[in-house]
């Protein structure tokens, strides 16, 4: 399973790129705010992270390997955890995410069905669905920065935190009084003087240290 490629970018079409590695060029298929992406990076040399998936109807004796490309783990680990949602597979979440990672994922977390539903096949029910399913496994998503082609997976530097605790703080933070926004604008705050956290209580006496 080819879990990365690095090749030089030949063609941004609409629903692929191409790559060219070595003697062999690459069909990878994007959604498309890494296609938005890439646009302007033709004849350059890229790197993206990518999946495997089998594209098409095995009752009609045709199914075709497809290669999927992100241009961060970070893109790619989201773009698993929204295929966990119930009757959404791998094509319709590619064709879903038009928007940024963190612009979903807030839509997510703050539970705004409406704004899920402007992307391409989301309906009502599946709006309320994603949000069922990923609210309490959006949060690092929502906060993260924006990652930029070819790089890692975002974290504030020296950050050393689970991922379970990262979601608990923030329940725990909102379940004091404080609004979504707020309770993440102070984890931001906390998390990125790169102190290691082992525990939720650690985490919020940090967060309200001399807040009074």
């Amino acid at each position: 399973m080819i879990t990365k490629i690095t090749g030089f970018l030949t063609r941004v079409l609409d629903d692929d790129v191409r790559l060219q590695a070595g003697a062999f060029e690459y069909q990878v298929l994007v959604p498309d705010f890494v296609r938005r992406a890439l646009q302007g990076r033709v004849g350059h040399e890229v790197t993206l992270h990518t999946s495997h998936f089998l594209d098409g109807n095995p009752m009609q004796g045709k199914v075709v390997p497809r290669l999927l490309g992100f241009t961060s783990e970070f893109e790619l680990e989201f773009f698993e955890l929204f295929c966990t949602v119930d009757k959404v597979g791998t094509r319709k979440a590619i064709k879903a995410l038009v928007r940024p990672i963190k612009e979903i994922a807030n839509a997510i977390q703050r539970q705004d069905s409406k704004w899920l539903t402007t992307l391409p096949g989301v309906g009502a029910a599946t709006a309320e669905q994603i949000i069922a399913t990923l609210r309490r496994k959006v949060t690092r998503f929502a906060m993260a920065g924006e990652p930029t082609p070819g790089s890692e997976t975002p974290a504030a530097p020296g950050t050393v935190i689970d991922g379970n605790l990262f979601e608990d703080a923030y329940q725990a933070l909102m379940a004091v009084g404080l609004s979504p926004l707020e309770a993440r604008q102070r984890l931001d705050k906390v998390l990125a003087n790169g102190r290691t956290f082992t525990a939720v209580e650690e985490i919020i006496q940090e967060v309200f240290k001399g807040a009074h």
